[in-house]
């Protein structure tokens, strides 16, 4: 009788313990508080409900049995299968893996995207005021904001929050703004046909975090590029440029004598007319004294400034670049240079072999001078597939062993050299190592100095200073064209970049990400003719269904 008033004992209270648990819950739910009371009767009824299923299985062998051991090994794996989940979830949540493994990592940031944002100085915030949230776009903000923490960006309905939408000064939907601190800047306005832009965001937060601006100065009164759109402008870089947040100034040599003391680059794009002898010694006092130039020369003109490029080694030839090696791929001339290989340089560093053309372009000698470090950037293939042309009339484009130049050409190079340490002592020239005659050149390949094998080294540079200040070098950049930069082909694969990157590294503000737009995606659709389209329709509707229904046959008639 007593082991059996036991046995009802432990079986009471096995009951009191979900009661219990019961009461916990219930109490902790209601008052919305977990304290002492709903947490004691929580854990007591836990405990009884344990010893309460301990002391019945002891009772009944359950233990022992066949069936608890297979269920026992069941739970346990099921115990671990959601272990090994959490801790996949866990680890997943606290560090990241994407792979993009799209052809032309179309959901990657740029390089250049990755540094500003990993750099930030302070927080930034992106404001999207659009009640539709377009998928493409918060997937480019996400990946944004995984490369800092600084980075944040909100969603927000423009008549659900009106007062923050008049601080912004909102007008539209869709309208997507940067703020910082204090500072608030539109990017663009988003719609479902045009989607929010690395590129504009990129440089707009740029703008935003970089308070110092550079002043360029783009010569004129020589038949250079036009500033304003128009025919063979250049009003795109000229964007561009204001995109990276440089101030852009036209620049008269003739009227001014010197080139201003706030300029930190100096731009001669294509001029068709040769500069006074005047102007170009005072570009030469300018970069003597840690001034930056860039120089886009095209074939057939004729500048004026051979003094100043043979101190730095550096000759314009007078043939026109001939390249093959595109005409079939991509359709361009033999007249547009297609180059693929570029130069260990700041300014090339992130193009691998993106692809860049430059039509009617001319080579470039390059000669060895003391203190002057060259870096060639753009070179076009080798022979057969290149060579400069000597004639330029002739509508047949042919090699010409004795007066013609093999490829690879050079087409653009980059050159440092110290500069003055300060205005008022001039630094001279350093005298260059006499360059080889024309007639000389056009029987060897042209080959690059010996020292530049590696890029030039950057200096620590600060940002850009008058040239009346100290500067530790100068700066130059010389391409054997301009027609790149001009409208319509600015936007090209790397043309924009090449002239961007060229314009930041003379600048000489290292702490600048330089310029490369996110890569697009590559049409892969098939263009039919009407034959070829009829012909799948046939082939697809007609003859596979036959084919298949023939087999059917064959294969019942040998089974029958």
């Amino acid at each position: 009788m007593k082991i059996v008033a036991k046995k009802k004992l432990w079986k009471y209270l096995f009951w009191l313990g979900p009661f219990l648990i019961t009461v916990g819950l219930t109490v902790g739910l209601v008052s919305q508080q977990w304290g002492l009371i709903p947490l004691a009767f929580l854990i007591a009824g836990i405990v009884i409900s344990g010893l309460g299923v301990i002391w019945q299985s002891y009772q009944s062998n359950w233990w022992r049995r066949r069936s608890t051991q297979a269920g026992t090994n069941a739970l346990v794996a099921t115990l671990a299968v959601l272990a090994i989940l959490g801790l996949i979830n866990f680890l997943g949540t606290r560090y990241h893996f994407r792979a993009d493994l799209t052809e032309t990592q179309l959901f990657t940031l740029a390089p250049q995207s990755r540094e500003l944002v990993r750099v930030l100085p302070q927080p930034v915030k992106v404001w999207v005021f659009d009640i539709n949230q377009n998928p493409q776009d918060r997937e480019l903000l996400e990946n944004y904001q995984r490369q800092s923490s600084k980075f944040k960006y909100e969603y927000i309905d423009p008549q659900a929050r009106p007062g923050l939408a008049e601080k912004f000064g909102v007008k539209d939907y869709g309208e997507v703004y940067l703020e910082s601190g204090d500072k608030r800047q539109l990017v663009q306005t988003v719609n479902e046909n045009e989607h929010l832009s690395e590129v504009r965001l990129t440089s707009r937060l740029q703008q935003l975090t970089n308070s110092s601006t550079a002043k360029v100065y783009l010569l004129q009164g020589h038949g250079e590029r036009q500033l304003s759109p128009g025919k063979g402008a250049i009003s795109q870089a000229i964007q561009g440029l204001g995109d990276k947040n440089f101030t852009t100034s036209p620049l008269n040599l003739g009227e001014t004598s010197k080139v201003p003391e706030d300029a930190a680059v100096v731009i001669v794009a294509g001029p068709k007319r040769g500069l006074f002898e005047g102007e170009v010694k005072a570009l030469q006092e300018y970069l003597n004294h840690g001034g930056n130039l860039l120089l886009m020369i095209d074939p057939n003109t004729d500048p004026k400034v051979d003094s100043l490029l043979q101190e730095w080694g550096v000759r314009l030839d007078n043939r026109l670049a001939v390249d093959v090696s595109g005409e079939s791929v991509v359709g361009l001339g033999p007249a547009t240079p297609l180059v693929t290989e570029y130069g260990q340089h700041q300014i090339t560093k992130d193009f691998r072999n993106g692809n860049s053309f430059y039509p009617i372009a001319r080579p470039l000698e390059i000669s060895s001078v003391p203190g002057v470090e060259a870096t060639p950037l753009l070179r076009t293939k080798p022979y057969p597939k290149s060579w400069a042309e000597s004639d330029l009339q002739s509508e047949k484009l042919e090699f010409n062993a004795d007066k013609d130049l093999k490829g690879p050409l050079t087409l653009g190079v980059a050159l440092t050299r110290k500069a003055a340490k300060s205005a008022s002592t001039p630094q001279a020239a350093p005298t260059p190592s006499p360059l080889p005659s024309p007639t000389t050149q056009s029987k060897a390949s042209p080959t690059p100095p010996a020292s530049p094998a590696s890029p030039a080294p950057l200096a620590p540079t600060p940002s850009p200073t008058p040239s009346s200040q100290i500067a530790t070098e100068s700066r130059l950049v010389v391409l054997g064209n301009s027609n790149f930069a001009t409208d319509g082909l600015f936007q090209q694969q790397l043309n924009g970049d090449v002239f961007l990157n060229s314009v930041t590294w003379l600048s000489q503000q290292e702490k600048q990400p330089l310029s490369i737009r996110p890569k697009e995606p590559k049409n892969r659709r098939i263009t039919l003719t009407t034959t070829q389209a009829n012909l799948l329709i046939l082939s697809s509707l007609l003859v596979l269904p036959l084919i298949g229904f023939a087999i059917a046959v064959i294969i019942w008639w040998k089974r029958r």
